[in-house]
């Protein structure tokens, strides 16, 4: 397991490892050097199984990248992790499976980000393309609150701040849904409730249990893979007609404000698929 922090998840994954009897071997990112140019010793023995738990997105889709090209497994490929890091890529291959998302424009100008925000009305949410714990969003009620943060990030963002990611405001019922698909399979799913329009737990959520109808599972386990997602969480809203839309998916998902609420041992759900992966010999 490469690791940036062992938090609450990484522990609990370690326990888990453990129980099952899978041997572990742990590497900070920050003793990572891996030779690019070819006639190098790699540092590490292929073929050989990597669960990559690397915080920073850009940093875990190159130590993901470069293990693949040396025949490791990696769990989350760079290919999921790159189409879950930028919510773009996440829109785009959620609405090619025909998996219904939030209405959502891109945008590279603040005129062109002006009318899109117009065309999904107001409340409209204007969102960075890369980032996780609901941070940098803005919900604009009205045309003047639309240009004065559409100016500022123009004017002072960086380009990656420049490209306008707006996206429709989903009335929620003052929750949303997260669920965990581990394997292909939806284990469980949490209720994020806050009376906040931002219902992250990162952000003063509660968790509660949520049940897992078959529609529920059906979307989460479509939505896993489209992004190629083998241990995913999903965030979805629900509309106030009922239905269900997929707004996000996180490659590296944070569960232990879910365990209790939901009852399902986690970190022990992922630790067995990983565990039939060995043992079935899928390695590449």
């Amino acid at each position: 397991m490469v690791y940036t922090r062992l938090r609450v998840e990484e522990k609990l994954l370690i326990k888990a490892f453990e129980e099952e009897g899978i041997p572990l071997n742990l590497i900070h990112e920050s003793k990572i050097l891996f030779p690019l140019a070819n006639g190098e010793d790699f540092p590490l023995n292929a073929p050989g199984l990597v669960l990559n738990r690397v915080i920073s997105s850009s940093h875990a889709f190159y130590v993901s990248r470069v293990l693949e090209s040396k025949g490791f497994k990696v769990i989350s490929s760079s290919d999921s992790i790159q189409s879950c890091a930028d919510k773009v890529l996440t829109s785009l291959l959620l609405s090619e499976r025909g998996i219904p998302v939030p209405r959502t424009y891109l945008a590279f100008s603040p005129e062109s980000a002006l009318e899109a925000i117009e065309r999904v009305g107001y409340p409209a949410v204007l969102k960075p393309v890369n980032g996780s714990w609901g941070r940098l969003l803005a919900k604009v009620n009205d045309r003047d609150a639309a240009e004065a943060v559409l100016e500022h990030k123009y004017t002072l963002g960086n380009g990656v701040q420049k490209i306008f990611y707006i996206q429709e405001y989903v009335k929620k019922p003052g929750r949303d849904i997260r669920s965990f698909v581990v394997g292909g399979k939806c284990v469980a799913a949490i209720y994020r409730v806050s009376s906040h329009w931002i219902t992250n737990t990162a952000r003063g959520g509660e968790a509660y249990n949520c049940p897992l109808t078959s529609e529920l599972v059906e979307l989460s386990e479509k939505a896993a893979q489209a992004v190629s997602g083998e241990i995913v969480a999903l965030d979805i809203f629900e509309t106030p007609q009922g239905k269900l839309l997929v707004n996000e998916v996180n490659h590296s998902p944070e569960f232990r404000n879910s365990i209790a609420p939901t009852g399902v041992d986690i970190p022990g759900e992922i630790a067995r698929y990983i565990k039939t992966l060995l043992l079935g010999g899928e390695m590449n």
